[in-house]
């Protein structure tokens, strides 16, 4: 029995939903899980017997302070019921609101993968990420496994190019406290 075009659309954005709340420890904060999903798109398909749904053409993918922009979405449901995204575009990009400092980070990537059975996060071609503190690494492959909170970083060589194939980092310090006048002590106050 096929379903109505909107009772499939609804299907799609569920299973859009279900990336985004899988996604959302990683990319922003605990809050932005109980904000609506709003998906932008040129064009939609949900095929239900594969269990995808693919958003296609200036996608923007809202949740909260998660914004990701891509030319093509593509999210997917194994039959354990585990979530896995694809973001694809020239770049596609994603910016959230850091849990606690209230910064923000961003990424782009050629292609973004999400994985919520493993709670990885995987940039392809041209990655990067940033941080308003100034943070900001480079590499041909970023990996972020949330569960123990590691990035993996590499980049490869390309013959004939001047690409010499290295990881690029820049960590600024941390900022420290400013420091005023000590508060006097009591014999000074008598």
């Amino acid at each position: 029995m096929r379903l109505p075009e909107s009772r499939r659309a609804a299907a799609a954005f569920a299973l859009a939903a279900m990336w985004t709340l899988a996604a959302a420890p990683t990319f922003a904060e605990r809050v932005d899980r109980d904000k609506p999903v709003s998906i932008e798109a040129n064009s939609m398909t949900a095929d239900e017997a594969k269990k995808t749904a693919t958003f296609e053409g200036k996608v923007v993918f809202t949740q909260g302070s998660l914004v990701i922009r891509a030319e093509r979405i593509v999210v997917r449901q194994d039959n354990e019921g585990f979530q896995h995204g694809t973001a694809t575009g020239s770049p596609a990009t994603f910016r959230h609101k850091q849990e606690g400092n209230g910064g923000y980070i961003d990424g782009q990537a050629m292609r973004i993968e999400y994985d919520n059975k493993a709670d990885r996060v995987e940039f392809f071609d041209e990655a990067r990420l940033r941080r308003d503190s100034g943070d900001d690494i480079r590499g041909d492959f970023i990996s972020y496994d949330a569960r123990a909170e590691r990035f993996t970083v590499r980049s490869v060589g390309e013959p004939g190019t001047n690409r010499e194939g290295r990881v690029r980092a820049t960590i600024m310090p941390k900022k420290s406290a400013p420091s005023g006048p000590a508060a006097p002590d009591a014999e000074q106050r008598n």
